[in-house]
């Protein structure tokens, strides 16, 4: 079994008022905490997607064996940069049994989550595997290949939501619980970092 991560870090944060995949947990940059996280995880290809401040994150994160892309659409949304992900794997011809979608500004999310979720997509290989909200589905997700034609087509900044709702019986989650909180405000990031 083989995975795509997209790391979709493309936004420009206006809310933030910051680079926000700058941002440091621990001394590690959101960004670089997500990376660190997806390339622990076994046959995959990590791709970063990235739009606003592309060349202040590309100059600042040092890791390697990453691929980068630029979605210059990111004005449009999330969707926009899953398409802009999926187009580089395709344009690449980077071979992959599904696509796992995570976002650059979920630092709590821990590594075994994300390998609950690989475990659960090698037993249900034609189900979407999605975060679960409590009454709705969310990203991280990982979306089997027979799906990609269907996500090049979505749109807006709610795109992919929307898309997991309508395939909801499609969707199979993790059992064990995460604390699923992204940061887009500067009082949700220093709440964050009071936790810790």
């Amino acid at each position: 079994m083989q995975l795509a991560i997209l790391i979709l870090a493309a936004g420009k944060a206006s809310r933030m008022g910051a680079v926000k995949q700058l941002l440091k947990v621990n001394g590690v940059s959101l960004l670089e905490n997500a990376i660190s996280n997806s390339k622990k995880l076994e046959n995959s290809t990590v791709v970063c997607v990235l739009g606003a401040h592309a060349a202040e994150i590309k100059k600042t994160i040092a890791l390697k064996s990453v691929a980068f892309t630029i979605n210059k659409d990111y004005a449009q949304g999330l969707s926009s940069s899953i398409i802009a992900g999926i187009k580089y794997l395709q344009e690449q011809n980077i071979l992959f049994d599904g696509i796992f979608i995570q976002l650059a500004d979920q630092p709590a999310i821990e590594l075994a989550y994300y390998q609950e979720m690989t475990a659960l997509f090698s037993k249900e290989k034609t189900k979407i595997i999605a975060a679960n909200y409590g009454n709705k589905y969310g990203v991280p997700a990982i979306f089997p290949k027979a799906f990609i034609n269907d996500l090049l087509k979505i749109t807006g900044d709610k795109g992919a939501k929307e898309f997991l709702q309508e395939n909801r019986k499609e969707i199979v989650s993790p059992e064990v619980t995460v604390n699923l909180l992204d940061i887009d405000t500067p009082e949700e990031y220093k709440n964050y970092i009071n936790t810790l």
